[in-house]
């Protein structure tokens, strides 16, 4: 038990969190998120508390200097939480500020009004999407009503039925007859061609295959373009599909897809400091600019990101408008998932190895060099970092090494503080995108890969082959990723027999449990949970159309001559659920809704409150409901955190009901 002494000192340590949850509660109301000012104090604080947990943790929780384990053990495991602390301050710093471009854009709406239109080339760089992918983004970029713009499909798996299907659809179509470059290599050969021409375009959007562009994207670009030092205008990427773990975990509708902070609030903040980079897709780029770098970089996998350091290397600005102008598809597997960000980190291994390096000999300036720099960070120490915290308690239940050692009310009143500061911080400045839990959850399932990656691209940053995320493809099943739930399964099996050795052995007592066995409790614990779901979210569940108009709205059905007015609850591209009237299956019947007219449709399943429709659209139809789907969108998905529905959706997919065979999902319509 503990003693009235420790008692005290416990409670003293909890009265520190005190103030911090006051904050917590009148912060809200004042703070003004766009205001630099309330951010430097804000983040200020963070950094300073963080410095102070930094003093502490360095000085009094560290095994003695000597030729132990538990000296190598713990000075291992601190060495790497400060390299991780370097990124959370830099992190703080770029926080600091914040730009909103939308009054800018309202200000320059046709800047050129009066001159020529700019001309502009949409190009949509494929591989080996399927045609259900890239119909889509053909015809909403074909949608868009700029007049002098012209779309160019860029297809490097040199595929005949591509090339018919773009001349149906009056569109233009570019093969090579080699993939040297890769991505990037694409795009040159684009702009080679289009270099050519009498009269080339002004200005060229990138498109992924995958990435519809909605209404206003060119024009509203378009119009940071009055600065006549803007070489590159990024838009956030958002996403109609769910991510692997929002998906797997059944939170999708409850809590945002990982990259929501970076694109909502990392990169607004970047682009106040001047250093916000491309990120490929969903970008438009002067054609001036690309010509005085002689086109897209091929140093590095991630192209895009190299692309912004070679334009301000020539003087080329890259700006940032946050405006959901774009939607695309978010890998839909956990292989892809993981596939897709061990190459981003490759990338910038790349660059930091490279001649854009930030201790390269090149004209970049001093914060372009930082943001490198804050990029390598990021992907060297927050994934091997999180893996470690994951391991380092094993060797106090199995060997008993202490790694930590730190009485409970130190932990309290140095880390407690810092992590509640920072977390209330980061939560009113980005509401509703930082979860621990979940964060954890997220860069656990991919830090083996991408560590392997950071050292590997910092080793040896060339010879690596390109990879390709996969997007479409069916699924329609459940997969279970064995290779990648084997070492988090192991982990979780290992921490809960160790927990359980230490508490029915000697090694553990409660009744004369020290401070330092109370924190490895409690972060063996946590850890439980963190691994616990990592494995969950390495189910895979069916997936069924990704795209659901799920706002009610009133069309007509008619059978046989009656019509009758009903309530339409859901529709995808394939089917729509109907409220109201019960009818028979197999009846057939037209479906007419506004904005698209008659579509032939036939009742497939009867309902509690109406029926469920197939729908059999000609080729016209079908595309006016993809537009609708994906031009007409706003920002689709979840923004930020709903806390009660997470917490339901994600006790439900834990809980016994929702195993694998739970999760024979009705059809969202």
């Amino acid at each position: 038990m503990l003693d009235l002494l420790n008692l005290g000192l416990l409670g003293s340590s909890l009265l520190h969190l005190v103030p911090i949850a006051g904050a917590a509660l009148l912060l809200p109301s004042i703070i003004d998120k766009t205001s630099n000012v309330h951010r430097h104090i804000l983040f200020g604080i963070a950094i300073l508390l963080s410095l102070r947990y930094a003093w502490w943790r360095i000085t009094d929780t560290i095994a003695p200097i000597g030729f132990t384990v538990d000296f190598v053990a713990s000075w291992s495991l601190m060495v790497l939480e400060m390299a991780t602390m370097i990124g959370s301050f830099s992190a703080f710093v770029l926080l600091m500020r914040y730009r909103d471009r939308g009054q800018e854009v309202a200000d320059n709406l046709s800047w050129w009004h009066g001159g020529e239109t700019p001309r502009v080339s949409l190009l949509i760089a494929t591989y080996n999407e399927e045609v259900e992918v890239l119909e889509r983004t053909i015809l909403g970029a074909k949608a868009l009503t700029h007049k002098a713009k012209e779309v160019l499909v860029l297809d490097d798996g040199r595929r005949d039925w591509l090339r018919d299907y773009c001349a149906e659809q009056g569109v233009g179509y570019l093969r090579r007859p080699d993939n040297k470059g890769s991505k990037a290599g694409n795009i040159n050969h684009a702009l080679g061609v289009l270099a050519a021409r009498e009269t080339p375009p002004d200005y060229v959007a990138v498109l992924d295959a995958d990435f519809v562009p909605h209404r206003g994207f060119i024009s509203r670009t378009l119009a940071l373009f009055h600065d006549a030092d803007v070489g590159l205008v990024q838009t956030p990427q958002h996403f109609f599909n769910a991510d692997p773990i929002q998906h797997n975990l059944g939170i999708s509708r409850s809590y945002p897809d990982e990259q929501r902070f970076f694109f909502d609030h990392m990169q607004p903040s970047r682009d106040g400091w001047g250093i916000a980079f491309c990120c490929g897709t969903s970008s438009m780029i002067r054609f001036s600019a690309l010509m005085d770098i002689g086109g897209f970089p091929t140093e590095s996998v991630t192209e895009d990101f190299m692309l912004t350091l070679v334009l301000q290397n020539k003087g080329w600005r890259t700006v940032y408008l946050n405006e959901p102008l774009t939607e695309g598809l978010a890998p839909e597997g956990l292989k892809e998932y993981i596939t897709q960000r061990a190459r981003w980190c490759l990338g910038l291994m790349q660059i930091a190895r490279g001649s854009m390096g930030p201790l390269a000999k090149n004209d970049l300036r001093l914060r372009d060099r930082w943001s490198v720099a804050d990029s390598v960070f990021y992907w060297l120490t927050t994934f091997a970092f999180r893996f470690a915290s994951v391991i380092f308690p094993l060797l106090y239940w199995f060997f008993n090494v202490t790694v930590v050692d730190a009485a409970l009310p130190d932990v309290i009143s140095y880390f407690g503080c810092y992590f509640l500061w920072t977390i209330m911080v980061l939560n009113l400045m980005a509401p509703g995108t930082v979860i621990p839990l979940l964060n954890d959850v997220s860069q656990l399932i991919g830090s083996i890969q991408i560590t392997r990656s950071a050292w590997t691209g910092l080793i040896k940053p060339h010879g690596h082959p390109f990879s390709v995320t996969a997007k479409g493809g069916d699924r329609s099943r459940i997969v279970i990723q064995w290779r990648i739930m084997a070492p988090f399964a192991i982990l979780l099996i290992l921490t809960l027999t160790g927990l359980l050795l230490g508490i029915f052995t000697d090694r553990f007592a409660f009744s004369d449990a020290a401070d330092g066995k109370w924190v490895i409790l409690f972060w063996t614990i946590y850890n439980l949970i963190v691994l616990s779901i990592t494995v969950i979210a390495c189910f895979e569940l069916p997936r069924r159309e990704a795209h659901v108009a799920d706002k009610p709205e009133r069309v007509t059905f008619t059978v046989d001559g009656t019509a009758t007015r009903l309530w339409m609850t859901g529709l995808t591209a394939d089917h729509a659920r109907l409220r109201g009237k019960h009818f028979d299956a197999h009846v057939h019947g037209i479906l007419t809704i506004d904005d698209i007219g008659d579509v032939p449709a036939e009742v497939v399943t009867t309902t509690g409150d109406g029926a469920r429709l197939a729908l059999r659209p000609d080729a016209a139809t079908r595309d006016k409901l993809l537009l609708r789907f994906y031009f007409e969108g706003d920002q689709p998905g979840v923004g930020a955190t709903n806390m009660s529905g997470m917490l339901r959706d994600l006790a439900r997919r834990l809980s016994f009901h929702a195993g694998p065979q739970a999760h024979k999902r009705k059809d969202p319509t």
